[in-house]
């Protein structure tokens, strides 16, 4: 990415603190604090304090900690959002957060227009002109536009010097002030049908949004580490001390009915000096409106950098000027957002808005500083620390509180940078989104999940059946049946397991051929939306290939209990393969699945045959699950069941018990007329009933034994020309179905 910082970043710890204390102590404070005392009376006004600042200490604590293990540039709460969660996800927030920040320059210019109230009542007394705060904010927005395109950051920093100087000289003179009416006695006395209170906490929250200003000016800032955090926790400090001193002055100063309802500048007829209330006002507004049009460009112009949006607007929002790299195309547009909202000229909708959108990002930097600290990552090293439960507290208070201030704003606001995120994953679908975002948190979770399911395993041997898959072949590529049998039995039910077999000895370039073919392997299996892990594994031998993968730990926490090898009909070296490594299986507690490959494949995804004679006791259960597990895919949806048993004379009676016993106790989907025993004729071979009647099945299972493979393994293997697909299968016990 390129660097948003200038060869000028040269500013310290006192602009950030500047910027977010001017903002603090600004707009709402002089002019709806009062009308929130009214509404709500003194304890909650200090309830309004606290649950404020139970979203903004846990944030600033955040963008602390954030700040300090990474490297900040231009951008500010988006650079560290995007560089945490990934740029799609970064994008979707720093878009809101762009926009908040630009409706925050309307909001600002709208309050100076207020503070400009006294001097349009006396110019329309004294000169007969009538001025409207509209006309005012207007003026004032298109000079504002002038100074920021000509002299761009630099001038509002040096600004910021003499506006907090006239705020303390402002709020030292109104807290030495008198009474402007007696106040009720009661400290919850508010006035008669009060707005709720969320509804005025919506309205007074754009006072704690002061951090996220001092975030904007990274890009501008000598050691970004060192005084973001600090210049945010200081602001936010003083912030909490101001707002309580003035909560109680403004109480015991005037009555509910005064502080709801007189006009906007109360604070003026308390004050020693009443003017210097709306010049105070004035210099607060000056200055929150300062900071917001220079935070909210460089989020645009970091956006462009991140190439976030289409075509050339890019290269547009991105483009600085070649001295000091200020961001002129972006500060015309945020211009352009701002002279909107001033035209619709309502404060309170503005603040909504505002509350809003920053709400979001407070909550997604707390759950960015949660998220680091639940996966552990090595390179997660900030060197200032919050804590994991005090982030995951502030992002909740975050989002409750976003549905409790205005339902319907609260899920818009959702809807919206949700589309965003789709917007830009479709524009750059190669960027990381939601899966890097918690790559760690899973890896961590994935941890303790199968150290738990270990301790588990050992205290409960017996219990209910599912298969955990491995497949070993090193035909895939040749034919996908056995990745497609892995896939569909490990869909619901089970996991799976696929290890491409490379024959030869490990070196670098065996090494480099199987991370070849494992890109290749996911590349290929993506589409198929499967959920089998993947793998490739190096041996001189499908013995010690085969030796290797199943000692191996199963990846889902549970050991690996299903092995399934893939050989081509008519392919008798699969078949030798695989009678040689029978013994080698059998002395493990695997059950062994031998899929016989067709070019029919599986068909139409229909009709699957289970035969079962007298001799496959222990493998029944193990085959009926087999099937039943496979309809539960959707490319099975339309599959159904068929048993085949034959038996020999005097063997019909309890074969049918057996089996309607094993069907009813295990609630299985398969009809009584899909079964069917068959009585064999002493001059007629097993595998010619079976080629007769499966010969139009889409896929067949059977059951084998080990000592039956090594004594005739082609007569059992391939003694069935007419089928397609078959599964031959031997259980280690018998299943339970339940």
């Amino acid at each position: 990415m390129t660097q948003l910082n200038s060869s000028g970043s040269n500013m310290g710890t006192w602009p950030v603190f500047m910027t977010a204390i001017s903002t603090i102590l600004g707009a709402i404070l002089f002019l709806r604090f009062g009308y929130a005392l009214g509404h709500v009376g003194l304890i909650g006004a200090l309830g309004i304090i606290v649950i404020g600042h139970l979203v903004t200490i846990p944030t600033a604590l955040a963008v602390a900690e954030i700040a300090t293990n990474q490297k900040v540039e231009g951008g500010g709460a988006y650079y560290m959002i995007s560089r945490s969660f990934g740029l799609n996800i970064g994008a979707a927030i720093g878009i809101a957060l762009f926009l908040s920040q630009a409706i925050s320059v309307a909001f600002y210019v709208i309050a100076f227009a207020v503070s400009f109230d006294p001097v349009a009542l006396m110019i329309q007394e004294n000169y007969g002109i009538l001025i409207s705060g509209r006309m005012i904010g207007m003026l004032f927005m298109g000079l504002l536009t002038i100074l920021m395109l000509t002299k761009g950051a630099n001038i509002g920093v040096k600004a910021l010097y003499i506006v907090v100087i006239i705020l303390a000289i402002s709020l030292l003179m109104f807290f030495m002030g008198s009474s402007y009416s007696e106040n009720a006695s009661s400290i919850f006395t508010t006035i008669e049908n009060p707005d709720s209170f969320f509804y005025v906490f919506t309205i007074i929250f754009p006072a704690f949004t002061g951090i996220a200003a001092g975030l904007g000016l990274s890009g501008d800032l000598k050691d970004p580490k060192k005084s973001i955090p600090r210049g945010t926790i200081w602001a936010t400090v003083g912030g909490i001390i101001v707002y309580i001193l003035v909560a109680f002055k403004l109480f015991f100063s005037a009555s509910a009915e005064d502080l709801a309802n007189t006009d906007h500048l109360i604070m003026g007829k308390i004050a020693i000096w009443g003017p210097i209330i709306p010049i105070g006002l004035a210099a607060a507004a000056i200055s929150s409106a300062l900071g917001s049009i220079i935070i909210a460009p460089r989020t645009l112009q970091a956006l462009g950098v991140d190439k976030i949006f289409p075509g050339k607007l890019n290269e547009l929002f991105s483009k600085g000027k070649a001295k000091d790299n200020e961001p002129v195309n972006a500060t015309m547009v945020t211009c352009v957002i701002a002279f909107f909202f001033i035209a619709i000229g309502d404060i309170d909708f503005v603040a909504q808005i505002i509350s809003m959108f920053f709400m979001v990002t407070y909550g997604a930097i707390c759950l960015i500083s949660f998220l680091e600290h639940l996966a552990a990552d090595p390179s997660y090293r900030p060197s200032f620390k919050s804590r994991w439960y005090v982030s995951l507290f502030g992002a909740l208070v975050c989002f409750y509180l976003m549905f409790k201030m205005n339902f319907t704003y609260a899920a818009f606001s959702l809807i919206i940078m949700a589309g965003i995120y789709i917007w830009v994953s479709r524009i750059a679908p190669d960027r990381a989104g939601l899966a890097d975002l918690f790559k760690g948190v899973i890896f961590q979770v994935n941890r303790e999940l199968q150290v738990f399911l270990q301790r588990r395993d050992r205290e409960n041997e017996e219990e209910r059946w599912r298969p955990f898959i491995i497949c070993i072949s090193q035909d895939t590529f040749q034919r996908t049946s056995a990745f497609d049998l892995v896939r569909w039995l490990s869909y619901r039910y089970g996991f799976g397991t696929y290890i491409h077999y490379i024959e030869g000895f490990l070196s670098r370039d065996t090494y480099q051929l199987s991370q070849d073919v494992k890109r290749r392997l996911v590349a290929l299996m993506n589409d198929s939306k499967s959920k089998v892990y993947l793998d490739t594994i190096i041996s001189p031998s499908m013995t010690s290939a085969i030796a290797q993968s199943i000692q191996l730990s199963g990846l889902s926490g549970k050991g690996n209990n299903l092995i399934l090898f893939e050989f081509a009909k008519g392919d008798a070296r699969g078949v030798d393969e695989l009678k040689k490594n029978f013994q080698l299986l059998m002395s493990t507690d695997f059950d062994v699945c031998l899929l016989r490959s067709d070019y029919k494949s599986f068909g139409y995804h229909e009709e699957i045959h289970i035969w079962i004679s007298s001799r496959d006791y222990e493998n029944s259960s193990l085959m009926i699950l087999l099937a039943y597990i496979l309809l539960g895919h959707a490319e099975w949806k339309e599959g159904f069941i068929k048993i085949f048993s034959i038996f020999e004379e005097g063997e019909e009676e309890e074969q049918v018990n057996r089996l309607k016993t094993m069907i009813a106790e295990g609630r299985l989907p398969i009809s009584e007329k899909n079964i069917q025993l068959i009585h064999r004729a002493e001059d007629r071979e097993v595998s010619a009933i079976i080629n007769e009647k499966s010969r139009d099945a889409d896929f067949t299972i059977m059951g084998f034994s080990g000592e039956a493979l090594e004594e005739n393994s082609s007569n059992i293997l391939e003694d069935y020309p007419e089928l397609g697909n078959v599964l031959f299968v031997s259980a280690f016990k018998e299943k339970v179905i339940k």
